[in-house]
């Protein structure tokens, strides 16, 4: 049985299935409605004679699920654009005009941020025209969100994304301690980011960051939107490039 009539009965299955499905929960069965053993006959006859068809139509169906996953995601990404891109408490680094938005949530003490952090760096410096915008995202405990305090803190001495790297390449677990030691060995004024920190702006970015990873059903880091397209969990320089050249080809098609 060749690929295209495997697919086809697969689709028929799957649509005999779905039908007796809709006939049981509105309270009818198939004998009201004169094709119990016509269809229990028809299941029968297409499981004995091509068994391969089920794995077929279990793909069929996934793929449906998946696509339409896929569907409500881009609708959900594109309704929170604003947030997403805009967000004045966001800082953007790359190309602020660049033609591809990435989107990056993180924690300071995530091992996963911490290994894609070199690889997201670079490809936003040879590529020259991605706009990245950060979200801290502290979900591991008090000294990710103090490390996330700080780093939002140090925009005000214009030393954020220097500072930013500095804490994303420590090796080791951040707390209060260390945080700090970093910081000034990165030049920061160390009485003025202490002040900043407790900011009630600071408290407000963090909120939104955290109301918005929340709308996307975001729960770990890292997290990236690029596009339209939303990737939970670490990527590998490669697949992050292939992604955005799917998002510029998009964007010339469309």
């Amino acid at each position: 049985m060749n690929r295209p009539l495997i697919a086809i009965a697969a689709l028929s299955l799957a649509a005999i299935i779905l039908s007796t499905v809709v006939l049981l929960r509105s309270g009818m069965t198939p004998a009201t409605q004169g094709g119990k053993a016509d269809i229990e006959e028809t299941v029968r006859t297409l499981l004995r004679e091509h068994p391969e068809i089920v794995d077929e139509a279990l793909r069929v169906i996934m793929e449906k699920r998946r696509r339409a996953e896929e569907e409500r995601q881009r609708l959900n990404l594109k309704a929170k654009a604003k947030e997403l891109n805009e967000d004045p408490g966001s800082v953007v680094g790359g190309n602020p005009a660049g033609d591809v938005f990435m989107v990056e949530f993180f924690d300071y003490n995530c091992p996963y941020c911490k290994r894609s952090h070199e690889s997201v760096r670079n490809l936003v410096a040879e590529d020259g025209d991605i706009r990245l915008v950060y979200k801290e995202y502290p979900i591991l405990g008090d000294n990710s969100v103090i490390a996330a305090q700080a780093a939002l803190a140090a925009r005000v001495q214009g030393k954020y994304i220097a500072f930013h790297n500095a804490l994303m390449t420590h090796k080791g677990r951040l707390n209060k301690v260390t945080v700090m030691a970093v910081a000034e060995a990165t030049g920061l004024d160390m009485a003025r980011l202490k002040r900043d920190m407790t900011g009630p702006g600071i408290a407000a970015i963090l909120s939104r960051t955290r109301a918005l990873a929340k709308a996307l059903e975001i729960t770990g880091t890292p997290a990236y939107v690029i596009g339209d397209r939303l990737i939970p969990g670490a990527v590998d320089a490669a697949s992050l490039k292939a992604l955005i050249a799917e998002v510029r080809e998009d964007k010339e098609n469309f």
